[in-house]
């Protein structure tokens, strides 16, 4: 790669998202008989009361593109990682629902959901409401949607779509333009992510800044960057009301074990 030139993954990512949602619908995934609210749930549980440390949303990644390899599969290993990051202290669960980019896949989410009581995140690249619909019948409480993925139009239609499905969505930016436009939407839950998706580098300064721009009546979360207890104290000592921890946690030999060692004295 020449200097100056930055690989954009994102769009890669999307443009194959794109004909994966159109073969998905031919076979989709039966639903889960569950007329609950999962997003109020998921609200009180990323909620930060005062005084007290930031929810850890935990997640589950086998690989991304920039990191290659994190974690290879094992059976039974979803069930395994989901109950021991909810008994570590994890107030959610994040699960990769990407299989090209990232090793993840629907079920992977369906499996963490049935094995916690904790809500799950559908991360995904969600650009079509059929992709919503999978959030749903996988037993997913939260949906990520990414500011970048999507158009303004769209991203105020997919926030409505998955609030009529009992979901709650978190939707993601990766600088201050994207948080300007995440706040322009109703949405409760607002991430902003240290890692650049069309890049991959980490700015974690600059998501601690971005992170003081959401309002006190939304959830902030913290999102990429957090791998020792000394990042989650920093983090903890700003905006954030969540963070999201998943590539550190994944490396470990014990994934429950390393969050407790972030959270330490924090937990």
């Amino acid at each position: 790669m020449g200097a100056g030139r930055v690989t954009d993954h994102l769009s890669a990512i999307l443009e194959r998202k794109r004909g994966e949602v159109i073969r998905r619908a031919r076979h989709p995934l039966p639903a889960i008989d569950d007329t609950s609210d999962r997003g109020a749930r998921a609200l009180a549980a990323l909620r930060r009361p005062a005084g007290a440390p930031p929810r850890v949303i935990a997640e589950i990644k086998r690989r991304s593109p920039s990191a290659g390899v994190i974690r290879p599969r094992a059976l039974g290993d979803i069930v395994a990682i989901a109950r021991a990051y909810e008994a570590s202290g994890a107030a959610a669960v994040s699960v990769l629902a990407d299989g090209p980019g990232f090793g993840g896949g629907v079920l992977d989410v369906r499996r963490a959901a049935r094995a916690v009581g904790c809500p799950v995140l559908f991360k995904e690249f969600v650009i079509d409401p059929r992709q919503i619909d999978l959030a749903r019948a996988s037993g997913a409480s939260l949906v990520l949607l990414l500011v970048r993925a999507l158009t303004g139009p769209e991203l105020d239609v997919m926030i409505d779509a998955v609030r009529r499905r009992g979901m709650e969505p978190v939707v993601e930016a990766a600088d201050a333009a994207e948080l300007s436009r995440a706040l322009q939407t109703n949405a409760t839950i607002v991430g902003v992510n240290a890692r650049d998706l069309r890049s991959f580098q980490l700015d974690g300064g600059a998501a601690s800044r971005a992170l003081q721009e959401v309002p006190n009546d939304r959830i902030a979360v913290y999102m990429s960057g957090v791998g020792t207890r000394e990042d989650f104290a920093r983090v903890a000592d700003g905006r954030a009301d969540a963070v999201l921890i998943g590539t550190e946690l994944m490396r470990a030999p014990d994934p429950g074990a390393r969050l407790r060692e972030i959270l330490g004295d924090r937990a």
